[in-house]
């Protein structure tokens, strides 16, 4: 990361270690949620989660390019993603939930919520995305973490992961009408997930209707 005395290198060790415990915590919760969910309601909303840090290279470039020199008191002042767990679900209603249900804890403060679910990038992306503050217990002290969450269906994902495949390659040329085919096919997955929901929706009044008669 260019961080040049030995102190400093380990500073930035910890505040990473630290980064990864907050994010273990928040992938616990989420475990946890998913458990009492299926108790409650036979299923499993999360299909599954996946965890990420920031690498090294990645953080000095969002540093730069914020203008801020490469520290690790800049990591942690200005940088709000360094950790980031991304929690796949089964329908959108699913997403909302989940959200709804982590906010509720009293140790979880909400940063910054975008919801690209209702309003899609202009490019079709869809995702509910949270910055949020967690505490982690250590044996001194207790230190306050941000960590990213974003939370999407499956259809979502699938759309966001080939996405990133074909446009972030740096030799390809991404035209109007492949920009515009990716919007359609985004519209495309955007309707699986409506007539997917309306297909649990029914199946859940059906079960319902059952247990009345039985």
């Amino acid at each position: 990361m260019g961080i040049e005395t030995e102190k400093q290198s380990k500073e930035f060790i910890k505040l990473m270690s630290y980064y990864k415990c907050a994010m273990m915590e928040i992938e616990t919760k989420f475990n946890v949620l998913n458990v009492e969910y299926s108790l409650v309601h036979d299923r499993n909303p999360i299909s599954s989660i996946k965890t990420r840090l920031k690498k090294p290279q990645s953080i000095r470039e969002k540093l730069e390019r914020k203008g801020l020199e490469v520290s690790v008191a800049n990591m942690e002042k200005s940088l709000a993603d360094i950790a980031g767990i991304r929690v796949i679900c089964s329908f959108p209603e699913d997403v909302y939930t989940l959200a709804g249900a982590l906010l509720q804890q009293d140790d979880v403060r909400l940063i910054t919520m975008k919801d690209y679910i209702a309003k899609p990038k202009l490019n079709g992306y869809r995702s509910l995305h949270m910055i949020v503050e967690i505490p982690i217990f250590l044996a001194q002290q207790k230190k306050m973490m941000k960590v990213e969450i974003q939370l999407r269906t499956i259809a979502m994902d699938f759309w966001a992961s080939l996405e990133h495949q074909l446009c972030y390659k740096q030799d390809n040329e991404f035209t109007k009408q492949m920009a515009d085919e990716l919007f359609e096919c985004a519209r495309i997955s955007a309707e699986l997930d409506f007539r997917m929901d309306e297909l649990r929706k029914n199946v859940q009044k059906q079960n319902a209707e059952k247990g009345k008669r039985g």
